[in-house]
């Protein structure tokens, strides 16, 4: 009968593992989407940035200049 129990409290466990293992695959998967999604949400920014950046460039390029030479 002892080994019964034994054979039955590894059964219980391996069930709690299988059932843990596939909650941490879960997390897994949807922090890989979270990953992806702000990647993708990073990449865009950077982007927005560059262009910013380039159009304020054109902008200060195309500002007289100041009288006397002087770079305020």
């Amino acid at each position: 009968m002892a080994a019964q129990t034994y054979i039955d409290q590894i059964a219980e466990r391996v069930d709690r593992l299988l059932v843990r293992h596939e909650e941490l695959q879960r997390a897994h998967t949807l922090l890989l989407q979270q990953m992806q999604d702000l990647t993708q949400e990073r990449d865009q920014w950077r982007t927005k940035c560059h262009l910013v950046k380039q159009r304020l460039d054109s902008l200060i390029e195309r500002l007289p200049q100041m009288p006397g030479g002087e770079d305020a």
